[in-house]
């Protein structure tokens, strides 16, 4: 089988493995403690928060850890609007931005708050202009802009946007999900945050990064854990492990980005060539590295992630049309693009170019069967 989605969730890299294992040995006590083996583990914890921070260009005293990405992202947009209720109760963010990002714009919404939601181009990019007009207005309490789309990999103009957020004074929350590890954090953010399963990291940690001087106030009850800003005892051992992850992927990222980009671009080139009715989505230099999206026109979605399965390749989809929801991906939505048959590729580290003619050699032979059972010549 034939791993192709890191979009996901990215293999457990070997280093945190060898520290998670070792971490559960040493660190299990409670790093709120004063006994030995607590003060070990709150080491442990500083270290890897110390060396979190490092990567993620943040000082140690900014970074909290949560149980996951989605947390982290909760925790940091209605926790920002909390704190600035005083400076207004708007929201700006994109259209595209993860369902974690707009469930909590949900909320504030039925708490009083308002949104506005930037449009996005046919590559799924903002428009600088539109995003630094909308935070101009009265009342903007926080601007949110993720660093690269997680459905199609567009890479978000986050400089342009946080140069506009920092002359009107509104904070930027950045969602560096799918780039944190892979490609330099963008500067001038406010709030960041970002998921260790998606780096090499082990699944349940999460990072919430708010830097000194913004003002944030958690909206859950107070916990003197992680600077109060999230609840509950820290997991010292997973932690560990993804730090090591991040620093060990930090470390190869040059050269490895450099590489599968180059594997995308070899996919992204060749699918059209070789299946009809197809159109590559996101945009072809602006991207991250290893995320390439395509849809194929009378094509059911469900069924062609099947047909791949079966064939031995694992990818994902930006779509969630099916036949109980009849509804597509809202940033497929948003971008107004082809939503049938669609098929993420997100390369993990060490995918082979092997492998990627492989898939290139099965696709056009899965898809035409499909559209054959179909009806469609």
């Amino acid at each position: 089988m034939a791993y192709f989605d890191a979009a996901s969730t990215e293999p457990l890299h070997p280093q945190a493995r060898e520290a998670l294992l070792t971490a559960i040995d040493s660190g299990w006590a409670d790093p709120a403690r004063l006994y030995g083996q607590a003060r070990r583990a709150h080491l442990l914890l500083e270290q890897a928060r110390t060396e979190v921070a490092e990567v993620l260009g943040a000082r140690p005293d900014e970074v909290s850890f949560t149980s996951s990405g989605t947390q982290a992202v909760h925790l940091g947009v209605l926790g920002t609007l909390h704190g600035r209720r005083r400076a207004g109760r708007h929201l700006v963010t994109s259209a595209v931005e993860h369902s974690s990002v707009l469930h909590a714009a949900d909320v504030h919404e039925r708490d009083g708050g308002t949104v506005e939601t930037i449009g996005v181009s046919l590559t799924g990019r903002v428009d600088p202009s539109a995003f630094a007009a909308a935070v101009s207005g009265p009342g903007v309490a926080l601007a949110c802009l993720q660093s690269a789309n997680h459905e199609v990999g567009t890479l978000q103009p986050v400089a342009e946007a946080a140069q506009a957020c920092r002359e009107h004074g509104v904070p930027l929350l950045v969602d560096a999900a799918q780039t944190a590890g892979r490609l330099p954090v963008p500067p001038g953010w406010s709030v960041l945050t970002a998921s260790a399963h998606k780096w090499g990291g082990p699944a349940g940690v999460g990072v919430l990064a708010v830097r000194k001087g913004t003002r944030f106030r958690s909206f859950l009850p107070e916990d003197e854990r992680e600077r109060r800003r999230v609840p509950g005892f820290e997991n010292v051992p997973a932690t560990v492990a993804a730090a090591a992850a991040l620093r060990a992927v930090a470390a190869e990222a040059a050269a490895e980005q450099a590489r599968l980009s180059a594997l995308v671009d070899t996919i992204r080139r060749a699918v059209p060539e070789l299946v009809p009715d197809v159109e590559v989505i996101g945009e072809p230099v602006e991207r991250a590295p290893h995320i390439v999206t395509f849809s194929c026109l009378y094509v059911d979605g469900e069924v062609l992630l099947g047909e791949l399965d079966k064939a031995g390749f694992a990818v994902s989809s930006g779509s969630s049309c099916t036949a109980s929801t009849l509804r597509p991906s809202h940033v497929l939505e948003a971008m107004g693009v082809l939503t049938h048959g669609n098929v993420r590729v997100s390369l993990p580290r060490g995918a082979s170019a092997a492998e990627v003619d492989r898939f290139l050699a099965v696709l056009p032979g899965v898809v035409r069967r499909i559209r054959q059972d179909a009806g469609v010549a």
